[in-house]
């Protein structure tokens, strides 16, 4: 993790976007993208402002090694287009994690998000060692659902009141993808899948 000041190192590329880990420096410009999401993020995520005390114990979070925060971002420009987390990292016999996503209002429906989660899935796989990829997604959640269809992940279960948002338990579906399976890269770099 780089939450520092220091120059960010990207950690894989693909046609349009690259991906690196989150910063301290992130803070401003992923606050702005969160107020402008608000309508996109609100029936999933529960809307909150990202203040610096909220930024801070994200970081805290991802330095841990139990989580991973990466940023999307643009080849062209560097701008932030997505954000993606490998939480609940288990090691052992395990070797697995819980992916969380997020698009942002003014970029998404472009495919920047499947081009950035395959390049979190192959970095998760390879320099990561994990062997296994989660993802819970809430049923009406029609775009991510079809997200992670794309990117290989099979649907494994229905877990009712599986986790609390915005203060209401809410369902999810259980959806799974471990190393090898057909597909974990998503798009081959260079290639481009629409969302």
């Amino acid at each position: 993790m780089n939450p520092t000041g220091t120059p960010a190192r990207h950690l894989g590329e693909a046609a349009r976007v690259t991906l690196r880990h989150l910063r301290r420096q992130d803070h401003a410009e992923i606050a702005a993208l969160t107020r402008e999401s608000t309508e996109l993020h609100r029936p999933w995520l529960g809307v909150h402002a990202l203040t610096a005390e909220a930024f801070e114990r994200r970081l805290e979070r991802f330095a841990r090694p139990t989580h991973e925060g990466f940023v999307i971002c643009l080849r062209e420009t560097g701008a932030i287009v997505g954000g993606v987390n490998v939480n609940d990292i288990l090691r052992g016999s395990r070797q697995c994690g819980t992916l969380g996503f997020t698009a942002y209002a003014a970029t998404t429906g472009r495919g920047y998000l499947t081009e950035g989660l395959g390049l979190v899935i192959r970095h998760a796989f390879g320099p990561l060692g994990l062997h296994r990829l989660e993802a819970n997604i809430q049923p009406g959640n029609t775009r991510s659902l079809a997200l992670v269809r794309r990117l290989g992940f099979r649907y494994e279960g229905f877990s009712p009141a599986f986790q609390q948002i915005d203060g209401e338990w809410r369902d999810h579906e259980r959806w799974a993808l471990v190393s090898g399976d057909a597909g974990q890269a998503g798009p081959a770099d260079g290639e481009h899948r629409p969302r």
